[in-house]
């Protein structure tokens, strides 16, 4: 460790500092605007102390912009998670008040008293695929929501309205079926044309989306793809989210990261478990795509659902449980990837045992592994991982 750490509060336009030794002292303080003449001062005054080591709060949030900066100047930077500098500042004032220099001060000691901290790394392809996917989720909704107002506007102008899947194409046949002469009719048509025009247009978005998705995918060697029910925009938030897979001890560590891991509901003699809510709800998302799309066709998740069935589980017990076997599926094809590619515990060739594309190690105590009942490993033929 080194000498000194200097724990960083970022904001979108300041940023506070403190500076502190191996026992805790406070060496320096101050606040620094993140416009370039403030940046330019604040890396002046760390860099005054020779053996330093910078700790940010929060590198994949609001301290990304601060983070990379130093990392690009050459800086050596750890990612502090916002609930561990949580749980410092409460342990330190006992209360939960918080003003920028405390927050930087607990931000020092969590860096100063926590092993394994992430060491932030210059932005990769992760952080490519984990914007593009991001755009693709956004322009999702918005056909979403456009085709649920063209649905509102076709029912009131063509008994019994338009079919729920619809496309641009038999929207605008449907639309020139119809042709109202009243005010309010008119108005009606003119609008819903114009919802077909802008779903035209987001349905190109899209499509170009899905095609640098599939690209990109493609240039990192992953063959996340060839599972069933992964598409580009699965294994794309897959590989953004997750980036390296060999953060996790386990694929038991890594379904209770995902949330499809049960918890432990059990009281006196009644032993039970309940769906787990915590957790990566976007990877929780793909995954729940990937089983739906096994239950439509003749695959090795269909049979085991149904077998979950057959032992008196209801659906929603079973889904559960696909859910966590294919979150081994999909943990083992991380895993043979990384292998295959050599690439490094970073998640890229060359990374160390501290860096990593995204969020820190993960901490799981006891109450957060896998727990007995629908998680177990059973002796069965694994999940299929072709098409």
């Amino acid at each position: 460790m080194a000498q000194v750490i200097i724990g960083v509060d970022p904001h979108k336009r300041s940023a506070t500092i403190e500076v502190i030794d191996q026992r805790e002292r406070v060496v320096r303080r101050g606040r620094f605007g993140t416009d370039r003449d403030g940046y330019e001062a604040m890396l002046a005054a760390g860099r005054k102390h020779t053996d330093r080591i910078w700790a940010v709060e929060g590198c994949n949030g609001i301290g990304r912009h601060v983070a990379q900066r130093l990392v690009a100047d050459g800086e050596n930077v750890l990612d502090v998670p916002a609930k561990l500098s949580a749980r410092a500042r409460v342990f330190s004032t006992g209360q939960g008040r918080k003003t920028d220099p405390v927050d930087a001060h607990s931000v020092a000691v969590v860096a100063l008293r926590t092993p394994g901290l992430r060491k932030v790394v210059i932005d990769d392809t992760t952080v490519a695929l984990r914007l593009l996917v991001d755009r693709r989720d956004q322009l999702g909704r918005s056909r979403t929501d456009i085709v649920s107002r063209l649905h509102h506007l076709l029912l009131e102008l063509v008994p019994g309205g338009a079919k729920k899947f619809l496309s641009a194409q038999q929207a605008r046949a449907l639309l020139n079926t119809v042709r109202p002469r009243d005010v309010v009719g008119k108005t009606r048509r003119w609008l819903a044309s114009e919802l077909i025009h802008e779903l035209v247009t987001i349905d190109k978005k899209i499509k170009i989306a899905n095609q640098e998705l599939t690209e990109l995918v493609a240039s990192t060697g992953s063959q996340l793809q060839q599972l069933h029910g992964i598409g580009p925009s699965g294994a794309a938030r897959l590989l953004g989210d997750i980036g390296d897979i060999s953060r996790f001890a386990s694929r038991a560590h890594f379904a209770s990261w995902n949330g499809t891991a049960p918890l432990d509901a059990s009281s006196g003699d009644q032993n039970r478990h309940r769906l787990s809510r915590a957790g990566n709800r976007r990877i929780n998302r793909v995954l729940h795509i990937m089983a739906v799309v096994q239950l439509r066709n003749d695959t090795e998740g269909r049979r085991y659902y149904r077998r979950r069935l057959a032992e008196g589980k209801t659906t929603m017990e079973a889904m559960r449980a696909l859910k966590r076997r294919l979150s081994d599926v999909v943990y083992r094809q991380m895993t043979a990837d990384a292998e295959r590619l050599g690439t490094g515990p970073g998640g890229h060739v060359g990374a160390t045992l501290q860096s990593s594309a995204v969020d820190p190690n993960p901490m799981i105590d006891t109450s957060e592994k896998s727990l007995p009942g629908p998680v177990e490993p059973q002796p069965r033929t694994l999940l299929s991982t072709t098409p």
